[in-house]
């Protein structure tokens, strides 16, 4: 592991790049602000090496951006519709940032604090957050944690945290992947959660068959125009995407144990955010996998980047 000063914030804060892992295989530079992906660089099937995450010049266009780029999201990440919820029946209030809504932790959300370093090594890092009670609105003290785990061919991230109240928590990667303007994705879920205007979920999940919605097969990203979250079936760590580039005969496979992948294209800065998470508004849906967390209880969020060629990533090929 190595660590430098990649700038300073407008306190004069400094704001520090840590990297992990080393060609041949993975090589990762994370932000403590943020905990932050700042840059991906992996070998493709051409025999070159490439970056593959979008990242920014400075601590100010990070804190400048709304697109929450590269950033670990929380205490939220999604919306929880007006602001509100009833959390053991006592309502609670968000700050909101998305119109009436609130959105991926809030005004204040995690990808905008400077986390603490907390364990490393060559190819692992820990970084740690403690949010306080009333954060943003959310009830309760919490402490998260943000671990990466690079090894030949993937890169491994948990997430978890604890509470010493009873809160709601749904934390998640919202790194931006971009593999070249040829890539494609394909997102092997049956059903998606359809939205209204300000992407709040209405109704519950409906099959993907016969809607745009439908990327069980190979889609050009330059054709897709999502910010919605997919229904991932089954339990555990499961493939939940693959991205891939024919022309760098790259792809990259997420894995992941949460119940839902939001997928956005929509950023001017182009790329795709594969965000493994909890539905959105789930605080507001007992209908969906809950997001409550409580005293003496444990979140834990694990997601992969597996890497591999064209063809299939090497999880899929072993």
């Amino acid at each position: 592991m190595t660590s430098s000063v990649f700038g300073t914030l407008p306190d004069g804060r400094p704001v520090r790049r840590v990297a992990i892992g080393a060609a041949p295989g993975p090589a990762l530079e994370l932000l403590d602000l943020g905990a932050t992906v700042h840059r991906l660089e992996v070998a493709d099937g051409r025999g070159g090496r490439c970056d593959i995450a979008v990242g920014l010049p400075s601590p100010a266009d990070y804190l400048a951006t709304q697109e929450h780029v590269g950033g670990v999201i929380g205490r939220y990440a999604n919306r929880i519709a007006h602001g509100r919820l009833v959390l053991d029946g006592r309502e609670v209030r968000l700050l909101t940032n998305d119109g009436d809504h609130h959105l991926h932790g809030g005004p204040d959300g995690f990808d905008r604090r400077v986390w603490e370093l907390v364990d490393h090594g060559p190819t692992f890092a820990e970084l740690g957050l403690s949010s306080p009670d009333g954060d943003q609105g959310f009830p309760g003290a919490l402490r998260a944690t943000a671990r990466y785990q690079v090894d030949d061919h993937r890169v491994t991230v948990i997430l978890g945290a604890v509470a010493d109240a009873t809160t709601v928590v749904n934390l998640t990667s919202h790194a931006y992947f971009d593999l070249g303007a040829d890539q494609e994705l394909t997102v092997p879920a049956e059903r998606y959660l359809p939205t209204d205007d300000a992407g709040i979920p209405v109704g519950g999940p409906v099959p993907v068959t016969g809607t745009p919605y439908d990327l069980r097969g190979r889609r050009r990203i330059t054709d897709l125009s999502l910010d919605h979250n997919f229904v991932v079936e089954g339990s555990g760590l499961r493939t939940v995407a693959v991205l891939a580039s024919p022309a760098r005969d790259l792809a990259l496979e997420v894995r992941s144990d949460q119940p839902g992948l939001q997928v956005y294209t929509g950023s001017e800065l182009g790329g795709v955010a594969l965000e493994p998470q909890r539905f959105p508004d789930t605080p507001n849906r007992p209908d969906f996998p809950t997001s409550v967390l409580r005293p003496g209880e444990a979140y834990r969020s694990e997601i992969q980047w597996v890497f591999g060629g064209y063809d299939g990533p090497a999880t899929l090929r072993a």
